[in-house]
This record gives C-alpha cells, sequence and structure tokens, in this order.
C-alpha cells in the first residue's frame, strides 16, 4: 500500500516540478523569441528609415519614430536629420561638428555598435517598380532571393506592408515594404531579412531547454522519491506497528472464545430444562462468542490483505460445482427466511482461490439475505463476458441510496447502522470480498436502486488468463 502511496507522491512532486520547468523554459523561449522579433523589425523599419533619407524622400510618421525607438535602445541621443530643410542647413551642421583627427576612423552613424552593424548588415534592400522589378542591386553581395510581388502590390495600395515569407527552399524571410511618392526612382522599397540565424540560435535554445529540463526531471525524480520515502515513513511504521497489533490481539483473543464457548455449551446443556432464563443467558452468549469469533477471523484476514500476507492458490476453478454447492448452504437459510435462493446460470471455469471465492460468494449472498425482506428473490448466476467470467449475485431487497453507494466496500461502513447492529454486521464483510477479489486480480461492482434491489458483480479472469501459481495477497 505504501509502496503505491510513494510512487503516487512522487509522481505528483514531479508532475508539479515539470509544470514549473515548463512554464520557465517556455517563458525564456518566448522572452528570446519576442526579442527577435521586435529587434528585427525596428531594425527593417530603421534601414528603411535611412534609405529614405539617402533618396531624399519624406520620411513617413511611423518610421520617424522606428528610428527613434532604435536610437534609444542603442543609447543614441538623437535620430538621424533625415530631411534637411535645405542646402545651408546641412552645410551648417557639417560645420557645427567635432573635428575629428586624421588617424580617426568615421563610422556611419547606422553602426555605431557591433549590434547595429550585424543587425542592419543582414537586411537586403531591394528598389522595386511598379510592376515589382527590380531596378538594381545596391547590396554588396547578389540577392539570395527574389522580390515579393504580393507584399509590393499590398504596400502600393497601402502604403507599407510587414510580412513573413517562406521560400521555395524553406528559408523564412522578414520583409518590410514600402511605397516612395516621389515621380523619379523607385516605386517601393523592399527590405528583405533572412531569419535562419535567428531560427538557428532558438533551436539550439529549444535544445538546451529540452536538455536542462531533462536533468532537472531526473534530479526532480530522484529527490521526490526520496522525500516521498521521508514523508511517509512515519506513517509506515506506525501502519505497520497497527498492523502487527491487531494481528497478535486477532490471535490472542481466539484462545478466550473458543474458551468461553465451551464452557457456555456446557454449562447449556447441564442446565435444567425448566431454567428458561439460564438457557436464555446461555444461548446469548454462545451467539456473542461466534460473532465475536466471526469479528477476529475479519481483522485477522484484512490484517493479512494489507501486509501481503494472505497466501492464495489460484488454480482453475469450476464455476457449475462452487456454485450449485453455495446454492444449496444458502438456500436452506433462505428457507427459514421465506426468501428463494435460485441459481441461473453458472457456465465457466475461473483463475482463483476456490476457498477464497466461497468466502466472497457466502459473504455477498449473506448481505443480500440480510436485506431482502421475506418473499423476496436472490439470483445467483455466472456468464463469460470476454476474457473475464462475471458472477452476480442479485437480489429483490429494499436497495442501497446513491449516497451510500460510493461507500459501501469501506471498512465499518453501514447505511443502516441500527440494522447493522441489530444484525450483527459489522461492516466488514464487503471490504473483505473486494479485498480477496482484487487479491485474485478481479473486480468486484455494485449497482443497486432503492426499493428494487442490489446487484454485485464479480469479474474474474477466465481459465488460462492467470497464472495458476499460489501467491501472496497484497
Amino acid at each position: 500500500m505504501f509502496s503505491g502511496l510513494r510512487l503516487r507522491l512522487s509522481l505528483l512532486y514531479a508532475l508539479a516540478a515539470l509544470i514549473f520547468v515548463v512554464l520557465i523554459g517556455s517563458g525564456a523561449y518566448l522572452v528570446v523569441a519576442r526579442y527577435f522579433s521586435d529587434v528585427t523589425d525596428l531594425a527593417l523599419r530603421h534601414k528603411m528609415a535611412h534609405e529614405f533619407h539617402a533618396l531624399g524622400a519624406p520620411l513617413p510618421p511611423d518610421l520617424v519614430t522606428a528610428d527613434r525607438d532604435w536610437s534609444v535602445i542603442r543609447g543614441e541621443i538623437a535620430p538621424l536629420p533625415f530631411v534637411p530643410s535645405n542646402p545651408q542647413v546641412e552645410r551648417r551642421n557639417d560645420e557645427e561638428k567635432p573635428r575629428r583627427s586624421d588617424d580617426e576612423e568615421e563610422l556611419p552613424r547606422d553602426l555605431t555598435t557591433p549590434v547595429d552593424a550585424a543587425e542592419l548588415a543582414a537586411i537586403m534592400v531591394l528598389p522595386l517598380d511598379a510592376s515589382g522589378r527590380l531596378l538594381f542591386n545596391p547590396n554588396n553581395l547578389d540577392l539570395p532571393l527574389s522580390p515579393d510581388r504580393d507584399a509590393l502590390q499590398a504596400a502600393l495600395a497601402t502604403g507599407s506592408d510587414l510580412r513573413t515569407i517562406t521560400m521555395s527552399d524553406g528559408r523564412r524571410v522578414r520583409l518590410l515594404t514600402y511605397r516612395l511618392t516621389r515621380s523619379n526612382g523607385p516605386a517601393a522599397l523592399q527590405l528583405a531579412r533572412e531569419l535562419s540565424d535567428q531560427e538557428q540560435v532558438l533551436n539550439q535554445l529549444t535544445v538546451g531547454l529540452i536538455g536542462l529540463g531533462a536533468f532537472s526531471m531526473a534530479l526532480v525524480g530522484a529527490a521526490s522519491w526520496w522525500l516521498a520515502g521521508r514523508a511517509l515513513r512515519p506513517a509506515q511504521e506506525a501502519w505497520e506497528r497497527q498492523q502487527r497489533f491487531i494481528a497478535s490481539a486477532s490471535h490472542e483473543l481466539r484462545a478466550p472464545l473458543t474458551l468461553i464457548r465451551a464452557s457456555a455449551e456446557v454449562a447449556l446443556r447441564e442446565t435444567p430444562p425448566d431454567a428458561a432464563d439460564q438457557h436464555e443467558l446461555l444461548g446469548d452468549i454462545l451467539a456473542e462468542s461466534d460473532h465475536m469469533r466471526r469479528l477476529v477471523d475479519d481483522l485477522l484476514t484484512l490484517t493479512r490483505l494489507d501486509s501481503g500476507q494472505l497466501n492464495l492458490t489460484i488454480e482453475p476453478v469450476n464455476l457449475a460445482e462452487l456454485l450449485s454447492k453455495v446454492q444449496r448452504q444458502v438456500a436452506r437459510l433462505g428457507e427459514q427466511r421465506g426468501i428463494s435462493v435460485v441459481l441461473e446460470t453458472a457456465d465457466g471455469t475461473v483463475q482463483a482461490d476456490a476457498e477464497r471465492l466461497q468466502q466472497v460468494l457466502l459473504i455477498t449472498l449473506d448481505n443480500a439475505l440480510r436485506y431482502t425482506p421475506s418473499g423476496g428473490r436472490i439470483t445467483l448466476s455466472a456468464t463469460p463476458a470476454g476474457r473475464t467470467v462475471q458472477i452476480t449475485v442479485a437480489d429483490t431487497g429494499s436497495g442501497i441510496a446513491p449516497e451510500h453507494l460510493p461507500h459501501i466496500f469501506d471498512r465499518f461502513y453501514r447505511a443502516d447502522p441500527a440494522r447493522g447492529r441489530e444484525n450483527g454486521n459489522a461492516g466488514l464483510g464487503l471490504a473483505i470480498a473486494k479485498g480477496l477479489v482484487e487479491a485474485m486480480r478481479g473486480r468486484i461492482t455494485v449497482t443497486s436502486a432503492v426499493g428494487v434491489g442490489t446487484t454485485i458483480a464479480v469479474a474474474l479472469p477466465r481459465e488460462g488468463e492467470g497464472d495458476g501459481r499460489a501467491r501472496h495477497a497484497g
């Protein structure tokens, strides 16, 4: 029991850690991807502003904002003076610039930092006419791509266009296209930035995050297993002490109960026939001794089930023989109460422990007898169902309310505590039946309707489906 609980706790800890790692990794990936996207778009707009300035074209307002944002990001003081009002202003600005020494190299303002150089140098410029034809190649290298006509048409219609396209060879390219309003020169400028280097970085980041996550999960799994074992150790030790106490107490109680019953039987035989009170008193002692003996046996069985020390001999069991035997035993009790117990079908052979299966059937039939009124009917049947055989015990009793159904296999649970005490029912029978069925690799279920009756179904492996060997329950 505790090994399964430890495993579930470890998986719970590991799942929580996995969610945390996934959130952190996804957040890191999204931040880097968003940074690449923003910087690429801003660099494209900044480069476009520079090209507008070089062509002496009026600068759109959004490009002025983009250049200012780029300057702030790169630590510049002010954006480029893209459009000087007249040559005198430009000359005066040049005169006001500080003089450089002869050995000092002038760098373009666009490339004031290595980051600027790397980002802007990766941008290709494509001057286009209205039909999408490349007018000339202002780049240092041959163009690895041709103009995108869809982006051009969108820019000519709306003024600008920003999109990502996928080329025939699988490369992804970010395109920024602007319409020019000059009467001479290009009709539009199209800037292109390949994203393969960024995608490579993102792929490396993904592989790194997956590797780090796998390593972290291995550590977390080991730590979770150790932590769960440490957390459960006190409870496990207390449970084991309790199980040892119950087993010892059960064994110790058997001897005095046997002595009490034997003494009561001797006293009852020696009691004069006319001593009715003494007969009644000794009869009560015998009944309570039997009840206590059954309770001790039930507790001992549960203890062995919990500790995995109940020996089971799994072998083929002929249900026709077993169910006929059980039906004959219970039918006699049913006749005394005016209840008919019938066997409808008994087909199939199951892999089970015959003695323990008989105990399960007697428990379910006894439960049906307790809650079926006189004139009622209890039906016992067994039918093959796939790889299992389903044994059912159906009665026409009072039924079980829906709120009680989920708890009927709980220990010491009784839907009607008053009737349970009255019938001598301690609420352990169905719990034992469930434990025995599961120990035989089966399944037990219950369906019920108030005023109609209750059906308990036991599904066990068919012959040939089990291992056919003795084993411990647990």
